[in-house]
């Protein structure tokens, strides 16, 4: 049998996981049960041939990652709230978002994004010049270490706090879930506890590899361009620079026996030890009605499955 592309996202006591043509979110409720939304997905390359092209799907995954992650994450936060909670929501006119809100919500999380990762270490950059000289080289260097270092302190920070560290936790659940499917082991907590929680696919190293490549792309904006410009530039090419880092993250996944490429890709998995936690036998238990639940809505589509 084809083996199939399986990915996740941990959201709020939950795993969302993805097949080509479906998703499922499981999310353990207060009193311990645990909900299950499933949906039929159906790809963008599908509808927009364009999507398949090498870069270019790169950041349509990225587009569609961050709308489907978004809803995953406010159906959990709704199910993963008490009864009382919610009554208190509902007193004051909450529940689930509507599809303007949520484009709010992405729109404010992407800008955040975009200021703290590429404007704000282009603007210290700026205010160096005097220290580090006018090499274009130098600039873009020194531009692309802050940038990393912002990233790296901003993980850091939020795996502190608590709440977070249980979504690192199903994040750690999500990874040793896919590992054990892609090994074609039966999903039972006793086989998935076995597996490693640090995966080559991960989107930490994803971001993490997105914020190297931006290194290579922002040398060939010209040193010389006013502050407007050169923030403009960056924005314009996230497209490019999120294509080149899937393709990268694609091709490592699939050689990641290479020596060489271990060697690459050491530092995303690296990273991985701040955002992923050893699991519990409930939250494994989670991730693996997650992706049993995604793989039983994909089935109907056997003919039509992606080959690995």
């Amino acid at each position: 049998m084809e083996k199939i592309n399986v990915g996740g996202q941990a959201v709020i006591e939950g795993v969302m996981m993805r097949a080509p043509r479906s998703m499922a979110i499981a999310v353990r409720r207060p009193d311990g049960e645990i909900v299950v939304k499933r949906e039929l997905v159906v790809p963008l390359s599908e509808r927009y041939p364009v999507v398949k092209l090498p870069l270019v799907r790169g950041a349509a995954a990225l587009f569609s990652s961050l709308v489907i992650g978004i809803k995953a994450l406010n159906f959990s936060a709704n199910e993963a709230m008490t009864d009382e909670e919610k009554a208190g929501e509902g007193e004051k006119g909450g529940g689930e978002v509507s599809s303007w809100a949520l484009a709010g919500t992405m729109a404010v999380a992407f800008g955040f994004g975009i200021a703290l990762f590429f404007l704000f270490p282009l603007y210290l950059t700026k205010l160096l010049t005097p220290v580090i000289g006018t090499s274009n080289i130098i600039f873009n260097l020194v531009d692309g270490v802050i940038r990393v270092i912002v990233f790296l302190l901003y993980i850091w920070g939020i795996s502190r706090m608590k709440d977070i560290q249980r979504v690192f936790q199903y994040h750690g659940a999500e990874h040793k879930s896919i590992f054990a499917f892609e090994a074609g082991e039966e999903l039972s907590v006793a086989n998935v506890r076995r597996y490693s929680r640090l995966h080559p696919r991960c989107g930490t190293s994803f971001l993490l590899i997105v914020m190297l490549v931006s290194i290579a792309v922002f040398s060939l904006i010209p040193k010389l361009w006013p502050f407007y410009l050169k923030a403009g530039s960056r924005i314009v090419l996230l497209p490019l620079i999120a294509g080149i880092s899937y393709e990268f993250l694609k091709w490592s996944a699939k050689n990641d026996n290479n020596p060489l490429v271990k060697l690459v890709i050491a530092p995303g998995l690296a990273l991985q030890r701040l955002t992923t936690r050893e699991p519990d036998d409930q939250q494994l238990e989670v991730a693996i009605r997650s992706i049993n639940e995604a793989l039983e809505v994909n089935a109907g589509y056997a003919d039509d499955r992606l080959v690995v």
